[in-house]
């Protein structure tokens, strides 16, 4: 009987690990590596040797190029290894059209909280995507080709 529980706890024991698991995307230390960056001074090679590649890039009048760091770890077993959210910061740079960071907007997981979005929906364009619509057109569809081998022109 020892032997089976002694057995039994081995298996546990060996199964869990005392190192939580952190899941990491984007850019490591990003908050760091963004204060080497000088407004007006780096240029895109300093950035991309600081912080590689960016995670979207966005061209308008200035390139704007955002970096993204987040960080996740499960929680303990009482609340069932929930994920959460530990690091959650984002790096916003606008480049000139002559490769100069001009501006920096650096935000972290509280300033994400004090974000305000828009409670405005978007309404229907039009009405022809009805579920009435949607309906008759595929029984008209079927009637006119119930094996499915014309093509749709």
């Amino acid at each position: 009987m020892n032997k089976i529980f002694f057995f039994i706890l081995l298996i546990f024991i060996s199964n869990c690990s005392l190192n939580k698991v952190v899941n990491h995307h984007g850019v490591h230390f990003l908050e760091k590596k963004q204060a080497k960056l000088i407004l007006n001074s780096s240029n895109k090679n300093d950035i991309l040797n600081y912080l590689g590649p960016p995670s979207t890039e966005s061209t308008f009048d200035n390139d704007l190029w955002i970096y993204i760091e987040r960080k996740e770890t499960k929680t303990s077993m009482a609340t069932l290894g929930r994920r959460k959210l530990t690091v959650n910061n984002v790096l916003i740079l606008e480049i000139n059209n002559r490769g100069i960071l001009v501006n920096k907007n650096f935000l972290n997981k509280e300033d994400m909280k004090k974000i305000k979005f828009s409670k405005n929906k978007t309404g229907v364009l039009s009405s022809k995507d009805s579920f009435l619509y949607e309906f008759l057109s595929s029984l008209r569809q079927k009637i006119n080709d119930p094996l499915g081998t014309k093509k749709i022109k």
